[in-house]
């Protein structure tokens, strides 16, 4: 989608969504679940926001302010939208083993906030170690499966649900929940 001019922008239009990512997954999963929420049309683009935390962030903390970082970083890339999205992943460890997850972060222009993570899986022990090893996770998934560019695709979910949940599904579910606050103004 090609961003409309700044200059030819105007209030009465679609509004207008600013992912703070220029992947194509979380561009369509944020302009779904604003569709679904508000039953309207959205207009959502991508701009390169600098999550200002590890490229493969670790436990919710840094994960989150990595989300948030992105939102903040895309309101100031383009401060005209009505509102801006973080989406960022993360991976943990405990007992159990090692688990993939994200969570998104939305403003809005009148300062309101919400967000939400998304479920999380396990990953497989040789991917674990790849991550372990120093790759990120989406370069670990290229790597053990010999795919290119898997996370702007259906990233580590798609390929270990054999495509049954991909990665822009996934990311719909946490975005809309993200949505609460705004979609129940009354109670936040």
């Amino acid at each position: 989608m090609i961003f409309p001019k700044r200059e030819n922008f105007k209030a009465s239009q679609t509004e207008l969504i600013i992912v703070g990512s220029k992947n194509p997954v979380k561009i369509g999963s944020v302009e779904d679940a604003f569709t679904l929420a508000f039953s309207q049309s959205f207009i959502a683009n991508g701009v390169s926001a600098a999550s200002m935390v590890s490229d493969q962030p670790i436990g919710d903390e840094e994960t989150l302010q990595g989300a948030k970082n992105r939102a903040l970083n895309a309101k100031i890339a383009f401060p005209e939208a009505s509102y801006w999205v973080g989406v960022e992943g993360g991976i943990a460890e405990d007992a159990l083993g090692m688990s993939a997850f994200a969570w998104v972060y939305i403003l809005d222009k009148e300062g309101k906030s919400g967000y939400a993570k998304t479920g999380s899986f396990y990953l497989p022990e040789a991917i674990r170690k790849l991550i372990n090893s120093g790759m990120e996770l989406g370069e670990a998934d290229d790597h053990f499966f010999d795919r290119e560019n898997s996370k702007q695709k259906g990233g580590a979910v798609g390929i270990l649900t054999d495509g049954k949940l991909d990665r822009r599904v996934y990311y719909s579910q946490a975005v809309l929940l993200a949505l609460i606050p705004f979609l129940n103004k009354n109670l936040f």
